[in-house]
């Protein structure tokens, strides 16, 4: 499938008038990609085009990141539901498929719950409900990424990102290590949307057949969520990549985009 041909960075608004980035790309029924953390639509670099041939994909520069506006907060992952939202309303997308990752595998759960008839299929993928019942990452981990050394910190991550082996033949550069351009104030406040994130109680409310993918090492978002998750949510399948950590996605992305595709073209 070829590129619709949307500009770069257009631009719709959420409620409050925060200015969103966002970029389509390809044609066919429309897939959104939201992405982890402090990281802006870079994260789907070299996989959205893999769904290019049954989906147009739709990403979006979360508020704090990207070229959307960074406002000062409060920022939560309900509002970035809203504002994925928002752009779908712009584009006049009445219904989509959704794919989120990390942090936006649980913006992904308030958009399935808040707005079931918008969804018609979910991947969630590395992610958690969030709340007292979420299994937490481990304190050693904590304590590797709170390192006052940026380069530390990076390393930490990166490791906890992806295997030694893929690393020794992808030297990068990663594009889920968080966007270099976020202000401070928009970090703290993506962090804090992340850790008070509880889904649990309207993960019930989630109407579409969805598929619940973890790598099988992951550390950062432990995979004990995904038997969690999928206790809590109606109608799911599961999946674990063995090796994998957390950006599954990217390391077995080859058969991480055969199950995702062949998922979302399943027919009801």
């Amino acid at each position: 499938m070829t590129d619709t041909g949307h500009h770069p960075h257009a631009i719709a608004h959420a409620q409050d008038g925060t200015a969103l980035s966002y970029q389509r790309r390809g044609d066919g029924y429309p897939l959104v990609l939201l992405a982890g953390q402090a990281n802006n639509h870079h994260w789907w670099d070299g996989i959205r085009e893999d769904f290019h041939t049954t989906h147009s994909t739709l990403t979006l520069d979360y508020r704090g990141t990207g070229d959307s506006d960074k406002p000062q907060g409060p920022y939560s992952t309900q509002q970035f539901a809203e504002d994925v939202i928002a752009v779908l309303d712009h584009l006049d997308i009445e219904r989509a498929d959704v794919y989120g990752t990390s942090m936006g595998g649980r913006v992904a759960q308030w958009v399935a719950a808040r707005h079931p008839g918008r969804v018609r299929r979910l991947v969630l993928g590395c992610t958690s409900p969030g709340g007292p019942y979420a299994v937490e990452r481990d304190t050693s981990v904590r304590r590797a990424l709170a390192q006052t050394d940026p380069e530390a910190a990076r390393q930490a991550l990166t490791d906890l990102m992806y295997s030694p082996a893929w690393l020794t033949d992808h030297p990068g550069p990663y594009t889920t290590l968080g966007d270099p351009d976020m202000p401070p104030h928009a970090r703290r406040g993506h962090l804090v949307a992340s850790n008070k994130h509880d889904a649990w109680d309207v993960l019930p409310l989630i109407g579409a057949p969805t598929l619940i993918l973890h790598g099988e090492h992951d550390r950062l978002t432990p995979p004990d969520n995904v038997p969690l998750l999928a206790a809590r949510i109606p109608h799911t399948r599961t999946h674990l990549f063995p090796g994998a950590r957390h950006a599954y996605f990217e390391e077995c992305r080859t058969e991480a985009g055969a199950l995702v595709g062949a998922f979302l073209d399943e027919r009801p």
